[in-house]
């Protein structure tokens, strides 16, 4: 391996590899580090647009840098996409309020957004198939790598530097990456002349429908009532968006989201299935590295690390997967995923204020390992499905959907959190007798960020003891509550996920034993 038609794939490889762990590094490096930003910065009611401006933003521009790539080369769209995502970085650092930090995480997507889908790019156009396979694979294992030590990471940075340094940690790693990638990558060498027609229409109707449905879910029942004429416009605009969409997506040349590939029962089934893993999935994880904090009263780094035995279990379930896959049908495999992965959910929606860090563990490794069933035999099934000339698209739409699940999730769930907090602190305070304490947990209801920082640091000089104790137990009490209600939700998108995989067909991978190579029945 190294210098290779003008380019010195030793440069280019390590460029890939650096710049594709940070930009998965950052969506899980970020949860851990959640309690103390929403300290500093306040906004509880709406911390979950953090993860969620970066998923939209980075999910969206999937399929757009595909079709940019092929017309104007990869070099420059994937320096572009780093240099915007240090920008982001840098922005992110800087942020004085929560708002501020949305809307600089969004950009900070746009640019995770073009790294990730340039990288499989780049190794495809380097290298043989026999070479593809195997540095695909490395590419898998560093996506799963950072996925099991951003937690640990964000959680370390958390406590022993500042928050802030999550964000400029990227910074100099994102300028050794351009430039390895500008030395070893020759633009020549990859510029397409054939015309590409890009789906302009598509993607500015798609981008905004999904964003009107997550406002509307996200502040509908706070911001405004859910029958309302403000709700209404919201949801209508974005149904009408989405109806538009669907209209351009079936004249459009080359759409951004083929919708003949749903004639394909397997395409058609396995999106909706990845749908919703990623609502169910996505939605409740994020809150368990804040249960541990919350609750259990760990440390950022202590909290983060209840992901890692989830992300290995995950990890060691994907490989078993695919060997599981060589004997047996999809709709097994994914069945028996989904059906762990439920039980999983469950277990969890049982902690409570009694629990401890190793129940936790214990049933994150048994959600995780069913995780780990479902998501590569979703991408294996489809793609076995299609021929090669199809599978660009075919991959994207899949993760597309994943993503938007996940999105879509995230909103859903930390909505259903809020509303259940609201309701049951109503509740504890009106039956409390302890007259000063249910005043006090009269006047934290509607008022999340107080909650939570009442929790943390539960005495004030006018608090007496024993009123301090009612107030954080009651807290705690309904907070776990509320906890167990996000899983069980949650459980509802993944029993759902088990429907859909029965539906999926009888097809299964054969081993064609005199060829020496896998194909789809």
């Amino acid at each position: 391996m190294g210098t290779q038609q003008g380019i010195n794939t030793k440069l280019v490889l390590t460029g890939l590899i650096i710049g594709m762990f940070f930009s998965a590094l950052e969506q899980t490096v970020v949860g851990t580090a959640m309690p103390t930003i929403i300290h500093d910065l306040n906004g509880f009611s709406i911390f979950a647009w953090v993860t969620t401006a970066y998923l939209i933003t980075s999910t969206t521009v999937i399929p757009i840098v595909g079709k940019l790539a092929d017309l104007y080369g990869r070099r420059g769209l994937y320096l572009l996409g780093v240099i915007i995502f240090m920008i982001g970085s840098a922005l992110c650092a800087t942020a004085s309020s929560m708002e501020q930090l949305i809307i600089y995480r969004g950009i900070q997507g746009i640019g995770g957004g073009m790294i990730m889908p340039l990288s499989q790019t780049i190794v495809g156009d380097i290298f043989t198939a026999e070479q593809r396979a195997k540095w695909q694979g490395v590419f898998g294992a560093i996506f799963g790598l950072s996925s099991v030590i951003g937690p640990f990471i964000g959680g370390f940075i958390v406590d022993t530097i500042s928050w802030h340094w999550i964000f400029l940690i990227n910074v100099p790693f994102g300028i050794l990456s351009a430039v390895l990638i500008f030395i070893g990558l020759k633009q020549e060498d990859f510029s397409r002349k054939e015309k590409v027609n890009i789906d302009f229409l598509g993607i500015f109707t798609l981008i905004p429908s999904v964003v009107l449905l997550l406002l509307g879910l996200t502040f509908g029942g706070d911001k405004f009532e859910w029958a309302s004429s403000t709700s209404y416009i919201i949801f209508g605009g974005s149904l009408l968006l989405l109806i538009i969409f669907i209209f351009i997506e079936r004249k459009a040349k080359d759409p951004i989201l083929d919708l003949q590939l749903f004639k394909n029962r397997v395409f058609a089934t396995t999106s909706g299935l990845g749908f919703l893993l990623g609502l169910g999935m996505f939605g409740a994880i994020m809150f368990v590295p804040m249960f541990m904090q919350y609750i259990f009263g760990v440390s950022p780094t202590e909290a983060g690390s209840t992901m890692t035995p989830m992300m290995i279990s995950l990890i060691v379930a994907s490989i078993i997967g695919g060997r599981l896959l060589l004997r047996l049908r999809y709709r097994t495999v994914l069945t028996a995923g989904m059906a762990i992965t439920m039980t999983g959910f469950y277990l969890m929606s049982t902690m409570g204020v009694e629990s401890n860090q190793s129940i936790a563990y214990g049933y994150m490794i048994v959600m995780g390992f069913g995780m780990g069933l479902v998501m590569p035999t979703l991408m294996i099934a489809v793609q076995n499905e299609f021929p090669k000339s199809r599978l660009g698209a075919v991959t994207s739409a899949s993760t597309f959907f994943r993503s938007i699940g996940g999105t879509i999730g995230i909103t859903v769930l930390n909505a259903v959190m809020n509303k259940s907090i609201e309701t049951k602190l109503a509740a504890a305070a009106s039956t409390e007798t302890n007259q000063v304490a249910s005043g006090i947990l009269d006047s934290l209801v509607g008022k999340t960020d107080d909650l939570l920082k009442t929790m943390l640091a539960p005495m004030t000089p006018d608090m007496p003891e024993d009123v301090s104790n009612i107030v954080v137990n009651t807290i705690q009490s309904v907070w776990t509550q509320s906890f167990s209600t996000v899983f069980l939700t949650g459980l509802i998108f993944i029993a759902l996920g088990i429907i859909v995989a029965l539906s999926v067909g009888s097809g299964k991978i054969e081993r064609d034993t005199k060829n020496k190579k896998v194909k789809a029945s």
